[in-house]
């Protein structure tokens, strides 16, 4: 990566964020301490109606996960973002966020209202109240992105969440190829063996990326995601 960063944000532990990441730019989230999950959404900014597609995405690139050369797909066939670096390898795409009930259920319960800002919290909720800030609700959650959480699946079926797949200082950079919305949450996977409740910090960084040149990995990791790109580059030719 090179270049002055537009900004830099510290994303606290079993917190969420939400921002816009404009076309030409890059974000980097960085595990700060190893073990983070981020649970990740994507819309398009100017037609939210427009978001992320997780069939589309895993079918198109023949994967069910994401990694460096990946792209996000949404529901019209346009590209949200690319992976343009990871240094984890494996992006859980499967397995989408916790709920309060789940959280009480394998943590104990907590109460804002006893506990203050240590209460116990969970993916859903932190991704329902940034969609909130936008007009959006519960009907617009969507299959989400686990960046930095690996979950393989055996031949019966069963899921298994991998320990150790990020450590201190990985990260995975996002070229955003459309205006997003752009909803975070540092909560721990579903999948987590972890027996206490200890989300990860992670810190993000964004960046000017420039024009994506014709013969970007991303873009011609296959002929659908030529496709996926052309079509995203008729919407910005006005």
């Amino acid at each position: 990566m090179t270049g002055e960063p537009l900004w830099e944000e510290r994303l606290h532990a079993g917190s969420h964020w939400s921002g816009v990441l404009r076309r030409g730019t890059r974000l980097r989230l960085t595990d700060v301490e190893g073990g983070a999950n981020v649970a990740a959404l994507f819309y398009n900014y100017e037609d939210r109606l427009e978001r992320y597609n997780m069939p589309d995405t895993l079918k198109a690139q023949h994967t069910a996960y994401l990694t460096k050369g990946t792209v996000c797909y949404s529901d019209m066939g346009r590209i949200l973002c690319s992976i343009t670096e990871d240094t984890s390898g494996w992006h859980d795409t499967l397995c989408g966020v916790s709920s309060a009930a789940m959280v009480a259920d394998k943590y104990g319960r907590t109460r804002f209202q006893e506990q203050r800002n240590d209460f116990y919290k969970n993916g859903y909720d932190g991704l329902l109240g940034e969609l909130g800030k936008y007009g959006l609700g519960e009907r617009d959650i969507v299959a989400n992105v686990n960046f930095f959480s690996k979950v393989t699946v055996d031949p019966a079926g069963r899921m298994h969440f991998q320990p150790g797949a990020a450590r201190a200082g990985s990260y995975v950079e996002l070229r955003f190829e459309m205006n997003c919305l752009v909803a975070l949450s540092t909560c721990q996977h579903p999948l987590d063996p972890e027996p206490k409740y200890r989300p990860r910090e992670v810190r993000l960084a964004a960046f000017a990326s420039g024009p994506v040149p014709k013969d970007d990995p991303c873009r011609t990791r296959c002929p659908e995601n030529e496709r996926g790109f052309r079509n995203t580059e008729m919407l910005y030719l006005s």
